[in-house]
């Protein structure tokens, strides 16, 4: 990764690269649909809103790790990163982007 992303435009495809194993892209969607049940959930008890560091980056980085074989592109572009989590959940919601079949991107 030497080259400095100046747009989330131009980070997505890198980040969609960056998870196409199929695996990895549902520990991020079950991940990021945890986060928004512990958001509901914390309306009665804002205690709950401390696991989600643990939740997200847990099921994100276990995918990289054991599944994609790759270092989670958070390191070098944590807003980038946070902002293509929801926008991949969005996308797989919506039919856009797959689980199961990753289009192919280039890095």
């Amino acid at each position: 990764m030497n080259y400095k992303y100046k747009t989330f435009k131009e980070f997505y495809p890198f980040y969609l690269s960056e998870h196409m194993n199929p695996i990895c892209r549902g520990l991020h969607f079950i991940g990021t649909l945890i986060i928004i049940l512990i958001i509901l959930i914390s309306i009665n008890n804002i205690k709950f809103l401390f696991l989600i560091p643990l939740i997200g980056y847990g099921f994100a980085w276990i995918g990289h790790f054991f599944f994609e074989k790759n270092k989670p592109a958070t390191f070098k572009y944590p807003l980038y990163s946070l902002i293509g989590d929801w926008v991949i959940f969005k996308d797989i919601v919506i039919g856009k982007e797959s689980i199961l079949k990753p289009k192919k991107y280039k890095k």
